[in-house]
């Protein structure tokens, strides 16, 4: 690894992603009452003194890292991202390099800072440091070296699919959602690491000869920042643990009958601590570069800091993040609710050890951003993934087009591991424009499905739907998903929300915030609103023909019996 401060301009990938646009002032409360003059007076007030405070935010996603520095109102000052490579090795791989997940990480800060000090600002304005980052990518390294013993394997990775297989034929396999709030599939990291110990014989001699450590990508770059080997810190919160099957919903803590169904020994691998997702000293702080010093005061899952970073911490919010793939996360309460319905049950977020956790249930489609990605790279519909809605908008509609974009099996709430991608009704009239629509189209079914879904456990139909991610800038996408939930879609002007929950809940960990109140103006200013345009019945029928879609997609992977059967 080279050292991430010998920067290469280069080398160092700009701003790519669709995200680039920047909210440069926060609303403050209008109030026409004369006998609450006062109270706006100080709301003015404190919202002059919040805009000089800062908070940075490393956001550390499936396909690209960036460091966001934001005001204590909610608007980004200062940004930085840059891509790092996918390996994508064999049909169904996918992995990262852990050395370039880091460097990644530093580039970011380092070019962020640039800006923010060109703004006349000093390195000390950074009072706190948030992380947030992709859920259950897994990794492990040797807990004497600090090296890693494997790539990273990333949450979309498949390779585990016969491996689930078997493990949902033992002993107590139905019993694990109601502990854990999650099924077996190929998508939790526990399932990775029991692949990684019965395939990679590297990761099996450190876990028996007890040198191994495991954690999510969150750990990873925490133990890295902290200085690895220097400090040796392993922790995790609780919204990434919640996504391991390790961790009991309930009690928040690691739970021997969930280790012991997928053969894990704590007592030879070393696992993360879990703390609260925001917490003033349990994350430690960074130990070299620009910001060097300053703590690390909150740790969240990618879809649990999107959620606060649309405020949504009242039962019954619910947020839409349409990045690389989907996440649909509905605000549940105190309490867990372990669906029916083929949801998972997670936590939302806990800020701070004196708080309770709010939980979740969420419902993830696998392919949105990456379904737009698939037809610029493999198909080369266009060479600029914003270009997408223009291509969308040459038709006016999908054309009979139905692509159900199975390219990791279906997630929530159909959890079907054998489907594969597939475009129904194609026809000699059929364009690229109507499979661009048909690709936003699939997202916003199955977010459908994940909503009726949600409906059906909760006993509560949502009124509203807010959003943020890549995918939700385009005003085709979001007006087609009204139309097919028949609620407003409520878009917020500032992108950056999963970056801006991150920082939200470090800002509680020193006390900028002491109550979720202080935050009900947070990224309200200039939200676009789209409601529905067409009828109930015109959107049932266009929900049945994806559903058949659906059915008709079943079956396509080969079992390992199959493939065995075909080298005979």
């Amino acid at each position: 690894m080279r050292n991430p401060f010998d920067l290469d301009e280069s080398s160092v990938d700009g701003d790519s992603e669709a995200d680039r646009d920047f909210e440069d002032r926060i609303p403050h409360p209008i109030q026409t009452n004369d006998g609450d003059r006062s109270l706006l007076q100080d709301e003015e007030r404190r919202g002059d003194d919040l805009k000089e405070r800062f908070i940075g935010t490393i956001d550390q996603g499936t396909t690209s890292t960036r460091f966001i520095i934001f005001d204590c109102t909610g608007v980004p000052i200062a940004k930085y991202q840059t891509e790092f490579r996918q390996l994508h090795d064999h049909p169904g791989w996918h992995e990262q390099d852990p050395y370039e997940l880091v460097e990644s990480v530093y580039i970011c800060i380092e070019e962020t800072m640039k800006s923010f000090l060109a703004l006349g600002h000093s390195r000390s304005d950074v009072e706190a440091i948030g992380i947030t980052s992709q859920r259950e990518t897994a990794l492990v390294w040797d807990w004497e070296t600090g090296e890693p013993l494997h790539n990273a394997i990333t949450w979309t990775d498949t390779r585990t699919m016969n491996l689930v297989r078997e493990l949902k034929e033992k002993p107590g396999a139905d019993d694990l959602v109601n502990i854990c709030g999650l099924p077996l599939s190929t998508y939790p990291s526990s399932v990775t690491l029991r692949w990684m110990l019965d395939n990679l014989p590297n990761v099996r001699a450190a876990y028996d000869e007890g040198r191994a450590a495991f954690g999510t990508v969150d750990s990873w770059l925490i133990y890295n920042l902290n200085g690895g080997l220097q400090n040796k810190r392993l922790v995790t919160d609780v919204t990434n643990a919640s996504r391991t099957m390790f961790m009991n919903l309930e009690t928040l803590k690691y739970d021997d009958r969930l280790l012991k169904f997928f053969d894990i020994d704590p007592k030879k691998i070393r696992l993360p601590e879990i703390l609260p997702s925001a917490d003033k000293e349990g994350f430690g702080e960074i130990c070299e570069g620009p910001l060097a010093g300053t703590r690390i005061t909150s740790c969240l899952g990618d879809q649990a800091a999107a959620l606060v970073g649309h405020c949504a911490f009242t039962p019954g919010s619910a947020k839409n993040t349409y990045g690389t793939g989907c996440f649909l996360l509905y605000n549940v309460g105190e309490k867990p609710v372990i669906s029916k319905h083929g949801l998972l049950g997670t936590v939302g977020f806990q800020l701070g050890r004196d708080r309770k956790p709010m939980y979740a249930l969420e419902g993830s489609v696998a392919v949105a951003g990456s379904g737009i990605s698939f037809l610029m790279n493999n198909m080369g519909f266009f060479r600029d993934s914003r270009k997408v809605s223009d291509l969308a908008a040459t038709v006016p509609d999908s054309g009979g087009c139905v692509f159900v974009t199975a390219f990791s099996g279906l997630f929530a709430p159909y959890w079907i591991d054998d489907a594969q991608g597939t475009v129904w009704g194609i026809t000699h009239h059929t364009q690229r424009g109507h499979i661009a629509r048909a690709t936003l189209e699939a997202a916003c079914f199955q977010t459908k499905a994940i909503l009726d879904a949600m409906e059906m456990d909760s006993g509560k139909k949502l009124t509203e739907l807010a959003v943020d991610g890549g995918m939700s800038n385009s005003d085709i996408c979001m007006q087609t998903q009204a139309d097919l939930i028949q609620i407003p879609i409520e878009r917020p002007a500032m992108h950056e929300t999963t970056a801006l929950g991150a920082a939200i809940a470090a800002a509680f960990a020193i006390d900028v915030w002491k109550d979720f109140s202080d935050l009900k103006y947070m990224n309200r200013a200039n939200r676009a609103t789209f409601n529905p345009k067409v009828g109930p019945k015109k959107s049932a029928r266009m929900y049945k023909k994806w559903s058949k879609a659906v059915e008709m997609s079943r079956g396509w992977t080969a079992s390992k019996e199959e493939e065995s059967e075909d080298e005979e």
